[in-house]
């Protein structure tokens, strides 16, 4: 089972998948503007994109991911990204 992180703001939280697994899940085309990424991965925002994620990720492996959480009490730099 694959652990992700995610990370959040006093406003907001992102999880960080790699973008090759939203490639095998098929959901790349479905991510929104409101998501980042930087290299080769994508921070994922989690009020749609998030859920996208876990919903496919439930149903091509059985299971749901499991998170660790990164908390900063300051604005994230993963708001200076690239827009996904």
């Amino acid at each position: 089972m694959k652990t992700f992180t995610v990370y959040t703001d006093p406003a907001h939280g992102w999880a960080k998948v790699p973008v090759s697994l939203l490639d095998t899940l098929g959901i790349a085309d479905k991510i929104t503007s409101f998501s980042y990424r930087r290299g080769e991965y994508a921070y994922l925002e989690e009020d749609q994109d998030m859920c996208t994620f876990v919903d496919a990720y439930k149903v091509k492996y059985n299971t749901r991911p499991q998170w660790v959480s990164k908390y900063a009490n300051k604005s994230s730099k993963i708001r200076s990204y690239s827009a996904f």
